[in-house]
Formats: structure tokens, sequence, C-alpha cells
């Protein structure tokens, strides 16, 4: 059996796949920190791994140029792909959201704010003292001393509830030591796609203020630990030279940042 078929078929059975999308998650997670470009075979050789045929590849691609966010030059036989500066400019921002380290302790400064919207409506949000929003019309920080069941179960809305019991499923199929290079580079591809869904569309819930039957407590250290898992036998594949693919350059030095805690940083 395919030991990597349970996130393909995750991935596939949600209605039609955005292949565009895919190749965006590709770019971010694994060509950005290896100079940025990638052949249009090792692209083709990774997405076929997780079911996206050559000619929807190539859909995507000419879609994406179309669009701005990537240019193409050719090399022999192949092309070579880069997102372009507008498509770097969309998506820098999302990068420090998707790859932010889990927290390394509890939270003990919280913060409750209010904005005022332009018909005056309320926006109340309770999270960490850092994360409140900037210049909010009233903002109270302190300890926390209780949160009702009712505010837990309303911080997870429906969607984001189902796209976290998604996410516990892929952890839960994922392999724990993945022998072939180029599924543990797949594997990494389908779980920060998933991951990299959520964070852009749905807020971080602090696991202090996550309800007691969410499908996980921490997602975001879930992940982490998965990701760093799947590492070095992803960047296996990347630096190989196997299969008529030349090795991409080495990774640069923020790689190793991903979902990691810079030294000396607080929680």
């Amino acid at each position: 059996m395919d030991p990597i078929a349970p996130l393909i078929d995750s991935l596939h059975g949600e209605g039609r796949l955005r292949v565009w999308s895919l190749v965006i998650t590709a770019f971010g997670d694994l060509v950005q920190h290896r100079g940025g470009q990638i052949s249009s075979a090792r692209l083709g050789r990774l997405l076929g791994r997780v079911g996206v045929e050559p000619g929807a590849m190539r859909t995507a691609l000419s879609r994406l140029g179309r669009d701005g966010w990537v240019e193409s030059r050719r090399q022999g036989r192949s092309s070579l792909y880069r997102l372009s500066r507008q498509g770097l400019a969309r998506f820098a921002p999302a990068t420090s959201r998707i790859y932010a380290p889990p927290r390394d302790g509890p939270v003990r400064k919280w913060a409750v704010s209010v904005r005022f919207d332009a018909n005056g409506a309320e926006r109340v949000s309770l999270v960490p003292a850092e994360d409140a929003p900037a210049e909010p019309d009233l903002c109270v920080t302190g300890a926390l001393e209780r949160v009702s069941p009712a505010w837990r179960a309303a911080m997870l809305d429906t969607q984001h509830r189902a796209a976290l019991a998604a996410l516990a499923r892929d952890l839960h199929a994922l392999p724990p030591d993945p022998a072939d290079p180029l599924d543990a580079a797949a594997l990494r591809l389908l779980l920060i796609h998933r991951w990299r869904r959520i964070v852009l569309r749905f807020p971080d819930i602090a696991p202090e203020l996550m309800p007691g039957d969410a499908p996980m407590a921490d997602p975001r250290a879930e992940v982490a630990r998965a990701y760093i898992r799947l590492i070095a036998s992803a960047e296996t594949w990347l630096d190989s030279s196997t299969e008529g693919l030349s090795s991409m350059p080495p990774a640069d030095a923020g790689f190793a940042e991903r979902f990691r805690r810079a030294k000396g940083e607080g929680a």
C-alpha cells in the first residue's frame, strides 16, 4: 500500500483541487529557501507524486503567469519557474504566520480589546497581550481568571472546527518516518498546504481558549512536530540529482527558523 495514500486521498477528496494554490504552497515551502527557482521537471515529479497530472500543472503555471504570480525562462528542454516580484510581495506576509513557532509555555498576560466598525458595531477579542490588535478603541490587559464554556465554544466556529478535524486526520495518517525522500517532500507539501489554508483563513486560538471538544488543543505545536520530523528527508530529495533532475541550491539560513523560536526569545 502507498504509505502516503491517505493524505493524497484527503487532498483530492474535498472537491475540485485548486492546483495553482498547491503550486504556491510548493514554492513557499520547498523552493524559496533553495534559491527561489525550480525546474518544471522537478515540480512535475513532486506534484505527480500527489496525484496532479502534467496537464493540470501546466494549466496552473500558465494561470499563475497570467496573474503575475510567477515568471519563467527556458533552460534546455525544461523551464525554470520562480515567483515574480509581485508574487513575492503577495506571498511574503503569510510566511511568518505559517511558520511561527508554537508557544513554549502558558500565556501569562492577556488583552481584551474592543474595536468599533463604521456602523458602530463592537468587535471584541481576547488574545495573548502580544497579539493585541494595533490601536483598538479599548484595550485592557491582565491575568485571565475565568473563561466560560460558551466563550470557548464561540472561539471555534463550524468551518474552523471542520478544518482542524481534517488536519488532525492527516496528522494521524502521517507516516512517522517515510523511507523515500520524495515521499517526505510530498508529505511536507501536503501538510503545509493544509496548514497554510487554515492559518490564512482562521485566527490562531491559544490552547488555553480552545473548547474541550476541539479536534486539536494546540494545532500549531502538532504541525511543528510533524514538520520537523520530515525536514531532513525532504531536503535530501531537494539535494538529489537522480532521474535527470539537477540538485537545488543549498538552503538559506532562514530555513532553520521555521517553527523554531529564536534563542533568547521569550514566550
